[in-house]
């Protein structure tokens, strides 16, 4: 698929966009409020944190997504497609670590894109997404299957089989000691 000038500009302006929102919603995880970031899914979307090896560096990167959860298994798409830096990371070394509302996971990531159901998940991964799609100018509740395809041909659809849950302290919820010590420094304020 041939983008357009203007197709480019406004995948490198929601790219430069994505880039400062997802360090964002990495501090609101660590901060403890993964689940507050969830708590509206058909208004702000669902989220979840993918912890993962960069290809190049070997250090860790968090990879914030919009997912959706299908027969029991977590899936996204990489809507940059497979040029996109954590879609190769996760290709490259598909163990990874999801940090999801209901805890940390380990799992195996699996490009799934080319599976007879790959429309139907994109397609729920996409209204989970809330705002997101309509940014890419996707309406996944009323686009019929044919549009939705063309329009999402270079996305990849990844599954994730969750393994082990994850314990320890290196995860989401790290930094929560902030808020009672906010909240002491208030009081004291006061």
């Amino acid at each position: 698929m041939l983008m357009t000038a203007m197709d480019r500009e406004t995948q490198a302006a929601l790219q430069q966009g994505f880039k400062y929102l997802n360090r964002y919603m990495v501090l609101m995880w660590r901060l403890g409020l993964g689940k507050w970031l969830n708590s509206a899914p058909t208004l702000l979307g669902r989220y979840m944190v993918i912890v993962n090896v960069g290809r190049k560096s070997g250090q860790k990167r968090f990879t914030p997504v919009n997912y959706a959860l299908a027969d029991g298994q977590v899936y996204c798409v990489a809507g940059f497609g497979a040029g996109s830096h954590w879609y190769q990371n996760i290709m490259a070394t598909p163990q990874v670590e999801l940090w999801l509302p209901d805890g940390r996971w380990a799992a195996q990531a699996v490009d799934v894109t080319d599976s007879d159901d790959a429309s139907a998940k994109i397609r729920q991964v996409l209204i989970a997404s809330a705002f997101v799609a309509p940014l890419a100018g996707i309406d996944p509740h009323t686009m019929p299957d044919a549009e939705l395809a063309a329009a999402t041909a270079d996305y990849r659809l990844i599954r994730f089989e969750r393994g082990e849950s994850i314990t320890g302290t290196n995860g989401p919820g790290e930094l929560a000691w902030v808020w009672p010590l906010l909240g002491l420094v208030l009081l004291l304020a006061l």
